[in-house]
């Protein structure tokens, strides 16, 4: 399963699908924000198969990502997906997908469920063997709760570097866009902008070779953080058209950019409760 679901390949993200495959025009249409039309695509197939609902469900919990809104249709979809498992591995997949959402809830949407994220996520890690294939995106959504909302960065660290190291094994390149870039900002939290620099980079780079274009104006935002003032005035140029170019997503990209501040961290790994409201 690639970072939030549905991935350059389809369900498991390894891979190019054939242009005439379904997973591909799902991931056209996921790269460039057009969630709902992609998850319209899977509609059909998600109603007999349960892999499928569950890439659903990870579709529409992304655009929450990405939106700050859909709370409702993320919910329904996540709930049909969880009714229709019948193995181990899809249980541990929908608990993931239940701690994610959760996790997003907390930090963009109405309440805290910081609680029911955790739960999830235990429930996820009791089901998976260690060399599961969906360890790495475990770890990486543990260690977002772990920095963003148990403000623990040491143990953020860990849960990303296990995430790191096992998406490189998977060869799950859109997981290690994300891993880059938190690792970076981590390492940017310690004064270590050799290394956030190199991170924030990488994360560019992977998401314009994927093709992952809705992620490359945060990582280009990203990387405006370590640049010097003439590169960093460049990139936000570059970001901010491309969030116009999408219609105004990330959202909370968006507003900050229009506001002429520097881009504050991002809610898929970056941002705490107290600067929420700046974002939602």
């Amino acid at each position: 399963m690639s970072e939030h679901g549905w991935g350059p390949s389809g369900p498991d993200g390894r891979g190019r699908a054939a242009p005439e495959e379904p997973g591909d025009a799902v991931w056209r249409l996921r790269s460039r924000g057009c969630w709902q039309e992609a998850a319209d695509v899977l509609r059909p197939a998600a109603e007999h198969d349960p892999a499928v609902a569950l890439g659903r469900a990870e579709l529409l919990i992304e655009r929450c990502l990405f939106t700050a809104a859909h709370w409702t249709q993320a919910e329904q979809a996540l709930r049909l997906a969880e009714a229709g498992v019948t193995t181990t591995e899809q249980r541990a997949a929908a608990a993931c997908a239940r701690g994610f959402l959760a996790y997003l809830a907390s930090v963009l949407g109405p309440r805290d469920r910081l609680d029911e994220a955790q739960a999830a996520f235990g429930r996820t890690s009791a089901l998976l063997p260690p060399d599961a294939p969906g360890r790495p995106l475990l770890d990486f959504r543990r260690g977002l709760v772990a920095e963003n909302l148990l403000r623990d960065r040491g143990a953020a660290w860990i849960a990303y570097r296990r995430a790191h190291d096992g998406a490189g094994e998977r060869g799950d390149e859109l997981l290690r866009s994300y891993t880059w870039r938190h690792l970076a900002a981590l390492a940017l939290a310690r004064g270590d902008h050799g290394h956030a620099r190199e991170g924030f980079d990488a994360s560019l780079r992977l998401r314009e070779q994927l093709g992952f274009t809705v992620g490359v104006a945060p990582a280009l935002a990203a990387l405006a953080e370590v640049s010097e003032p003439a590169e960093a005035a460049r990139l936000r140029a570059e970001a901010t058209r491309l969030v116009h170019a999408l219609g105004g997503v990330p959202v909370w990209l968006a507003r900050q950019l229009g506001a002429g501040r520097a881009p504050a961290p991002p809610p898929d790994g970056r941002i705490g409760r107290e600067s929420r409201d700046s974002i939602s």
